[in-house]
């Protein structure tokens, strides 16, 4: 990323939100607890059989925000095992461990046998490491309603990785108690290697051994646990693939080979470096992306409502919103010859409005976002050259990448699933071919009894493709799922889904999803 604050990525260690309340019972206790760990004790088993049967493919949202557990065939199911220990079982105690194996036989999915989770964790008072690939939540937003964030969403496969965080917020005392952080750092790697060389047939780009950095941070101001109903959270996510290699057949430069040394993983940690592409321009080391993001909260006894926002950045333009602009011409085009900076427009951002109704049944939670991506940083001249001084650094081209495979794994967007995800492409580029549009999205769910729950999910989107291919003219689309879940004795549980597109950019599609679900507790 060009020029970034080297300091802003500290910072987003120190700061986070999301779940104040879900404190540790040790908190509460005097003396620690001395009991024996029973690391065998809460051991949870949940096996899923689903089927999905579609006309055309498997319509988005019985497709999206799956944790890349999907597939777009007009006809697939799996038979999914997990066995797991949560953290929370050892919450009386200062410290704990927890871990989970969750895996898949599948038809017609990428793979016949899928390896979804696989991870040991453990805590020390607030802090968490986890080891493996484990599905992580959104933060600030509504997991089964939102359509998901644009940098850390829950479309995409886990990765692999080595992860240090505070994941429910810690209050700091000194301040008394109206600040309060939490945060994760990370480092994984891709394991779609195998997967990039065939749906491309090794004719368009493609990458292997390419890892992947991630940081978060997140600040609440606020008291809740004293009964004070309103505050904000503001928060910055941050994430860069490098390393790996990039083949690239079709290019001047077939193969560019990223660096894997200990310098490589500090220079995504704090943007540095640069690619072996780069050339005079100098971009900060891989493919770096993120968000800011923040929530403003009212948690009422009978209600609570929270205003959120996401804005997602590919370099310093979209990030800071100012660029310097004053580069001479000639021989002098990288010289700084001029005071003059280029102040960019705050167009591209998710905003969002979740109620929620903690009494009702009919109607529980409400989520209404709106969703523009179509400024960039303008569609003018992203780097200055020797005949055009202007530096604007526009046409960002969110989620792709020059060297990288861009924002996604395996074919799925890592981010928010309106980004029409490779996945759908039939030309075997892994491309993100619309990531210029205007959407609206609503989901709403309800309990009508104690056995019986719903949700509806309705998507509107208007798409212009991308800068650099654009659509010939605007092209539509509408998205929708109406799903049923009905809990039985015993722990099963069946969900049925009905969803549909209509438009230009996924298609016509319908299709039917069926779930049966047993979860229990394993007595050892």
């Amino acid at each position: 990323m060009k020029e970034s604050v080297r300091w802003l990525s500290v910072a987003v260690l120190v700061l986070a939100p999301a779940g104040l309340r879900a404190q540790y019972a040790w908190q509460w206790d005097e003396e620690p607890v001395k009991t024996k760990l029973q690391p065998l004790h809460g051991l949870t088993y949940d096996v899923e059989l689903q089927a999905s049967g579609s006309k055309g493919k498997t319509p988005l949202w019985l497709n999206a925000n799956k944790y890349g557990l999907s597939s777009l065939e007009k006809g697939n199911g799996y038979l999914r095992g997990q066995l797991y220990r949560s953290l929370d079982n050892d919450s009386t105690r200062r410290w704990g461990i927890g871990y989970g194996v969750d895996m898949a036989g599948a038809v017609h999915y990428q793979s016949k046998v899928i390896l979804q989770q696989a991870y040991i964790e453990g805590r020390w008072l607030h802090g968490v490491l986890t080891i493996g690939a484990k599905e992580q939540p959104l933060q600030l937003k509504n997991d089964r309603l939102s359509s998901g964030s644009q940098t850390l969403g829950i479309n995409a496969r886990p990765f692999p990785e080595v992860r240090l965080a505070l994941p429910k917020y810690w209050t700091i005392p000194a301040l008394g108690r109206w600040f309060h952080i939490k945060g994760h750092i990370s480092y994984g790697m891709y394991t779609d290697d195998n997967w990039e060389a065939s749906f491309t047939n090794r004719q368009s780009k493609y990458t292997s051994d390419v890892l992947i950095h991630s940081k978060a941070g997140y600040l609440m101001i606020g008291k809740p646990e004293a009964f004070k109903p309103f505050s904000v959270e503001l928060g910055l996510e941050m994430a860069a693939q490098f390393g790996g290699t990039s083949y690239r057949p079709n290019d001047k430069v077939p193969v560019v080979k990223g660096g894997h040394s200990l310098k490589d993983f500090w220079n995504v940690f704090l943007p540095g470096g640069s690619d072996a592409t780069d050339g005079v321009y100098g971009n900060k080391e891989g493919n770096q992306l993120g968000s800011w993001v923040g929530r403003i909260n009212w948690d009422a006894e009978l209600w609570s409502a929270h205003l959120y926002y996401d804005h997602f950045f590919e370099d310093h333009s979209q990030m800071f919103f100012l660029d310097y602009d004053g580069y001479g011409s000639g021989d002098n085009y990288m010289t700084w010859e001029k005071l003059r900076y280029y102040l960019y427009k705050l167009k591209d951002n998710m905003i969002g409005f979740e109620l929620n109704l903690h009494y009702s049944r009919w109607l529980r939670d409400i989520v209404i976002e709106h969703l523009y991506t179509k400024y960039q940083s303008g569609p003018y001249n992203h780097d200055h050259t020797r005949n055009i001084p202007d530096h604007m650094a526009g046409m960002d081209d969110y989620y792709n990448h020059a060297n990288f495979t861009g924002w996604q794994h395996w074919g799925q967007v890592v981010g928010n699933p309106l980004y029409r995800s490779p996945i759908y492409n039939e030309d075997g580029t892994i491309h993100v071919d619309n990531n210029r549009f205007n959407a609206w999205h609503l989901g709403f769910d309800g309990q009508p009894s104690e056995r019986l729950g719903y949700r509806v999910l309705v998507s509107y989107q208007d798409g212009l493709g991308t800068y650099g291919i654009p659509y010939d003219d605007i092209h539509h689309n509408v998205s929708f799922l109406v799903e049923a879940n009905y809990l039985f004795p015993h722990g099963w549980q069946l969900t049925a889904g009905y969803g549909m597109d209509f438009g230009a950019i996924l298609g016509h599609n319908a299709g039917l999803q069926m779930t049966i679900a047993k979860k229990g507790l394993l007595k050892l």
